[in-house]
């Protein structure tokens, strides 16, 4: 019996070693399972039971003009998020934050009532409404400081600018075109809770390397002139009664777009309850029939294929002139006999420009509407752009050759009518418009310069020469069509038009519904402004000469007050004539600084040279050049002595001696 007590003792004890070392097994295997190999996993569990994040939006880069003033920033305003497991009266906490917010009751209880512990509640509030929030003190309901965007101006060129959404995301205008380079890389904002989920400290976690990748935006706007457009165009709206307008004014030898306004307005900092009809940019988007506008670019095809002579005269048939099934009228029926190729243009005859397009023929009147940029978009750096419309030439039939003569039957838009006008004053070379001068870091250092860019040559030198004479007494004679538009001591280029609104009920051209225009730039020896003007169904004065032409001479004589610093007059060249009026251009103006033509980083001087010569000096400084037209070199962009960008880009343009 001793023997077998001894043997079931061992056994016994064998048994607790077992049991033992299979426990310490067990938890040693359980431990490292915690520890090593579900170390991490239980990591990220205890910190989202422990710690709260919230992504918040970035700040975005801001815009300014060309000369610096704010046109869009970013503000910290408060936003109101709540911790639906802390808050113990769901319904108290409801009221009171619906009281201070002005909010339905309702649905501020449904969002503290769900299951989770982070909600909105209210995004960017008043500083008044967050002041009440915070004195509230009501558990489970925070405040946190979000990036509001702001438009200092109010309306002011709210078209170009667009907006910015809730989320900071761009919707509209150059707030959408650049949306990714204007926003930063979101931040998150992290608090800690102890053991009973109160919170006990809050801070704001970023990547330092990533904080500042946002960038600030320059553009060729001038605020100043944008504002004197606004409001000269806002008064010739609510005067002619009219439906709407549109208002650009352009440097007609770079391109840049100075100011660029459409009428009805709207302010980006409130746009609850607007539709996409207010918001957007019809200066690029809208397409319509140009009227008499469109006859320059008949005439300048006209004379560059030698086809016309100014003084050549054509019978405009007393008013009335049949082509094919249709008869063809003058504006207010008036009744011409014979009339110049100048003449045509100073009265503005439809029959005139119907029997210069018939002479020029379809085929080539067609090459000249496609080279002046018609049917095609412009490039401009807004979204949303319209290419218009221009059937084919194979599509055309006589009827079609006579109508688009004077500007129906084809469709443009605002942007690629003022273009085409500033390819005439700027010695036949078409320019891209464009709304981007420069890109910034944070502290305004420019990363990025946007320099002129030349589309191509749409005539010769000598045919806008001429053009620009007739165009200027258009202007200038008593007698002349846009008289209205003319500036004291200024020579001016310009051209009228009314055209009619096609009725799709009706399936014709309304008599009543019109668009009026005037279009023009100054000074005519050396232009330096262009200038388009559109009224949409005036209900008085329905005639370009009448309604749009008053409202470029306004605005254009109060540029020239403006910047009446930058005007340089040269002596009377002849008694009885008047002063020669010279505007130093935009481009000069931006780039007015002593730069050292030796250092490395500045643009030479190509002026004057053969194409061989002003490849040969690029080449050494490392520059690409783009070459348009033949002979020596006239013109460049960007002038001389300008401190080149990344790109090192020079456009110049090359002419024949005359």
């Amino acid at each position: 019996m001793a023997v077998n007590s001894k043997k079931w003792l061992k056994l016994r004890l064998v048994s607790v070693l077992i049991f033992f070392l299979v426990l310490f097994i067990a938890l040693f295997s359980r431990a490292f399972q915690l520890q090593v190999l579900s170390g991490e996993k239980l990591k990220n569990l205890a910190q989202r039971q422990h710690m709260a994040t919230l992504q918040l939006q970035p700040e975005r880069g801001m815009i300014y003009d060309r000369n610096g003033e704010k046109l869009a920033v970013s503000v910290l305003a408060d936003s109101v998020c709540a911790d639906p497991t802390r808050i113990a009266d769901p319904v108290r906490a409801s009221q009171q934050i619906a009281g201070i917010l002005n909010l339905d009751k309702q649905v501020v209880m449904k969002k503290i009532l769900e299951p989770k512990n982070f909600c909105w509640l209210a995004r960017r509030i008043s500083p008044d409404q967050a002041a009440n929030v915070d004195n509230a003190e009501i558990e489970g309901i925070f405040l946190v400081k979000e990036p509001k965007r702001f438009y200092p101006n109010g309306q002011l060129a709210a078209h170009l600018l667009g907006f910015a959404g809730a989320d900071a995301n761009g919707l509209e205008g150059l707030e959408n075109k650049y949306d990714d380079i204007l926003k930063g890389k979101p931040e998150k904002m992290a608090w800690a809770r102890d053991a009973k989920g109160k919170k006990i400290f809050l801070r704001v976690a970023n990547d330092e390397a990533k904080k500042d990748e946002s960038v600030n935006l320059v553009l060729t706007i001038d605020s100043r002139i944008q504002y004197l457009v606004e409001t000269h165009l806002k008064e010739a709206v609510v005067s002619k009664g009219a439906k709407g307008g549109i208002a650009i004014v352009m440097d007609p030898k770079t391109g840049e777009i100075l100011a660029m306004a459409n009428e009805v307005g709207f302010n980006p900092n409130n746009i609850n309850g607007l539709t996409p009809e207010k918001w957007r940019n019809r200066a690029i988007t809208d397409y319509f029939d140009p009227g008499s506008t469109f006859k320059p670019f008949l005439v300048a095809g006209a004379l560059e294929e030698k086809t016309v002579r100014e003084s050549e005269k054509f019978y405009c048939e007393d008013g009335n002139y049949a082509v094919a099934n249709r008869v063809i009228h003058e504006a207010n029926r008036k009744r011409h006999g014979q009339l110049s190729v100048r003449d045509i243009l100073k009265y503005s005859s439809n029959i005139g420009a119907v029997k210069i397009a018939q002479k020029l023929g379809k085929e080539k009147f067609y090459q000249y509407i496609d080279s002046f940029g018609f049917g095609m978009k412009t490039g401009i750096d807004l979204p949303g752009e319209s290419p218009g419309l221009v059937r084919p030439v194979k599509k055309w039939t006589k009827v079609d050759t006579a109508t688009i003569a004077f500007g129906q039957g084809v469709s443009v838009t605002a942007i690629q009518m003022i273009a085409a006008m500033s390819a005439i004053a700027n010695g036949g070379v078409l320019m891209k418009p464009y709304i981007l001068r420069s890109v910034t870091d944070k502290n305004n250092i420019p990363i990025k310069m946007y320099n002129p860019t030349v589309v191509r040559k749409v005539v010769s030198v000598e045919t806008a020469k001429r053009m620009t004479n007739m165009l200027t007494e258009v202007v200038g004679s008593a007698d002349g069509t846009g008289k209205n538009a003319n500036i004291v001591n200024v020579a001016v280029a310009g051209k009228t038009g009314t055209s009619q609104k096609f009725d799709f009920s009706r399936g014709v051209y309304s008599s009543e519904k019109v668009r009026t225009s005037f279009m023009g730039f100054f000074p005519a020896d050396n232009p330096q402004v262009a200038i388009l003007v559109i009224l949409d169904e005036p209900q008085r004065d329905k005639w370009g000469g009448v309604a749009a032409a008053p409202v470029f001479k306004s605005i254009g004589e109060q540029i020239l007050n403006c910047f009446k610093t930058n005007i340089r007059e040269t002596p009377i060249f002849e008694q009885g004539k008047p002063n020669k009026v010279q505007l130093i251009s935009a481009q000069e103006t931006i780039f007015a600084r002593s730069v050292d033509n030796n250092d490395e980083s500045a643009v030479p001087d190509f002026h004057g040279l053969t194409i061989r010569d002003a490849m040969k000096k690029a080449k050494a400084k490392s520059i690409e050049l783009k070459v348009s037209g033949n002979g020596w070199a006239v013109r460049q962009y960007p002038p001389a002595g300008v401190v080149l960008g990344e790109d090192r880009v020079c456009n110049v343009v090359f002419e024949m001696n005359n």
